[in-house]
């Protein structure tokens, strides 16, 4: 097994690739080890709505990443005080749907630190009965990867915030994720005082303990030529990332000083297809002209604000503000 040094990249868009990279371009007959760490990101599961996941409003005010994943499973929010790892190597047919497998190996590294930690269910790891990773895993022409996050130091106030969806009630064909209780693996430790950079590097050395020095793949300058080009083209892309939600029913209300307001669009593949406008509001306007402007635009905040730019609100939608409809639309 090689460890991959990411450079200590924090950019989810990168680190997703780095690893897609890894699983398709490297050699076959290898195994492979990632860590990074992510700024602040919601990585949405392969089969997932994005919009059913996130909390818009959070996660436009406080710029955080929104990211599709190659790997099934539920949305997770990563912070700088999250460890991810990633197991990449050779498909043989036994290995997928395994965990144990691979949580195995930080389970032990995990207990080595005085933890007492333990798989649970499916894909998960617990330490003291309580949360602290999420696995999930993708296979492709015979090569695959196992991959999940230790929250380490995680804002667990922010991963309530940023996955709390505003929406009233949506339905949807995507794979809802199950909220779990969760915690820090640093409020488990006796040494309070260790930080990150030190964790990962104690995990690192357990995983590597039967090697006196821990065996490295360093990237070339053609593998990040690469890597660059898969970040732009897929978890840079609106289409990849917000796109591939499946189809969703989404009804939203709510009652301002100016009346009622009720919308129920259909969307697909991140585009509202369908939309249609109810209420108690006072305006002139035929509320048609609103609803034929929304369909066929992207279900996006900035996209949603430009194709109503020039719309006299108030015709349309009397006292009820222009940023009282666009905050109940999205």
């Amino acid at each position: 097994m090689l460890f991959i040094d990411n450079n200590n990249i924090t950019d989810p868009r990168i680190n997703l690739a780095i690893e897609e990279y890894a699983l398709k371009h490297l050699d076959i007959e290898q195994t492979y080890l990632l860590f990074y760490i992510n700024e602040p990101s919601i990585i949405i599961g392969k089969n997932q709505n994005t919009v059913e996941e996130i909390n818009a409003d959070y996660v436009d005010e406080h710029g955080i990443h929104v990211v599709r994943r190659l790997s099934g499973g539920g949305a997770v929010y990563h912070d700088l005080g999250n460890l991810n790892f990633s197991f990449i190597t050779k498909d043989d047919g036994d290995s997928f749907h395994d965990f144990k497998k691979f949580t195995d190996p930080v389970v032990k590294a995990l207990k080595k630190l005085g933890l007492h930690a333990e798989m649970s269910g499916r894909n998960d790891i617990l330490v003291n009965g309580k949360k602290i990773s999420g696995n999930a895993m993708f296979s492709t022409k015979g090569r695959m990867f196992s991959h999940g996050t230790l929250m380490f130091s995680s804002e667990i106030e922010n991963v309530v915030a940023a996955l709390n969806v505003k929406m009233d009630k949506i339905q949807s064909k995507g794979i809802k994720s199950i909220r779990s209780r969760v915690t820090n693996i640093k409020d488990h430790l006796e040494n309070k005082e260790l930080g990150m950079e030190e964790f990962k590097q104690l995990l690192l050395s357990y995983l590597f303990e039967e090697f006196a020095t821990i065996p490295r793949y360093e990237l070339t300058e053609k593998d990040w030529e690469m890597i660059h080009k898969i970040s732009a083209e897929r978890y840079q892309n609106w289409e990849w990332n917000y796109g591939k939600s499946p189809a969703s029913n989404v009804e939203l209300s709510n009652r301002f000083t100016g009346g009622s307001v009720d919308i129920k669009l259909h969307i697909v593949k991140g585009v509202m297809k369908e939309c249609k406008i109810y209420g108690d509001f006072f305006g002139v306007g035929d509320v048609t002209d609103i609803e034929q402007r929304l369909i066929g635009t992207r279900y996006d905040r900035g996209e949603i604000e430009a194709v109503l730019a020039d719309i006299d609100m108030q015709y349309y939608f009397g006292a009820v503000s222009r940023e009282e409809f666009l905050d109940l639309l999205y």
